[in-house]
């Protein structure tokens, strides 16, 4: 069956790497493509016998003209209903990130010129693009992203999915370093017991021994395992009804050291053996 990925989101987020790192994998990818264009292609894909079609990716952005991106929604939707594997990733990034990426590359916004300010330009791009956003399957924001990061977010997240499985991801963070803008699902666990005031587990992370069990010593922290278990338990059949084909829950705590840490490996070990391809990402840790 052929797939096809439309790769959108803000200049300057990363469309033009996930779009390699797309092609690195093996994929028919055409960048900037006028969006009355992509039927013509899927159609001329479904005829052709040649396996290089099996597996399509397209890079739409506000380089179309304003009616062009108002269709693509309502584009998206008909070849969903043809029976097509279509997924729709959209990349973005905070302000004040898109200006100092741009800063450092010198290269010019594409709405930007006479008389438009680069600040202006971004809003105006966010405007455009808005509609796109709930066509997504799976938003991600880059603004703390690695260009490394994101190219193993597209291996690990669009390559492998197989159809009707979720792709999941449980990330921690810190509240302090700022919300993950790409979650599904956001949960606080900072009314919970915190090992950063023990001086002996403040060094330490959610996945150590002793914070493990400094942690399961609360029934606090075992309440919140299990309602947080009986909420997600309870969404995923409505996503997979849905044809949703991601789904990411972030979990923080104030650094995203300790008790954050500590949910997420909690969570990903009860759900791994129905989604073996559950993905895990600690924001505030490194690599």
């Amino acid at each position: 069956m052929t797939r096809l990925v439309v790769v959108s989101g803000l200049s300057g987020s990363g469309k033009s790497v996930a779009l390699n790192m797309l092609e690195d994998l093996g994929w028919y990818c055409i960048d900037n493509i006028p969006a009355g264009l992509v039927q013509a292609l899927v159609s001329h894909s479904l005829r052709s016998d040649e396996p290089i079609y099996r597996r399509l990716a397209v890079g739409l952005d506000a380089r179309n003209r304003p009616d062009d991106l108002a269709s693509i929604p309502a584009l998206v939707a008909d070849l969903r209903r043809s029976g097509l594997r279509c997924e729709v990733l959209y990349l973005h990034a905070e302000d004040e990130v898109l200006k100092r990426r741009y800063a450092e590359t010198r290269r010019r916004h594409p709405l930007a010129g006479a008389g438009v300010s680069l600040a202006d330009a971004i809003a105006e791009e966010r405007r455009l693009l808005h509609p796109l956003i709930d066509s997504a399957d799976l938003v991600v924001d880059t603004s703390r992203m690695s260009v490394h990061g994101l190219r193993d977010t597209i291996a690990q997240r669009v390559e492998p999915r197989s159809p009707g499985r979720l792709s999941i991801l449980f990330e921690s963070f810190g509240f302090k370093h700022g919300t993950p803008g790409d979650a599904d699902f956001v949960f606080d666990a900072r009314t919970l017991p915190n090992p950063y005031w023990e001086p002996a587990l403040k060094p330490l992370t959610g996945r150590d021994a002793r914070v493990i069990e400094f942690l399961e010593a609360s029934p606090r922290v075992e309440r919140m395992v299990t309602d947080l278990v009986r909420f997600i338990e309870g969404r995923l059949p409505e996503y997979e009804e849905a044809n949703r084909g991601y789904l990411t829950v972030a979990i923080g705590c104030t650094g995203g050291q300790h008790r954050s840490v500590y949910l997420v490996e909690r969570l990903a070990r009860h759900f791994r053996p129905r989604y073996p391809q559950l993905l895990v990402r600690h924001n505030a840790l490194p690599p």
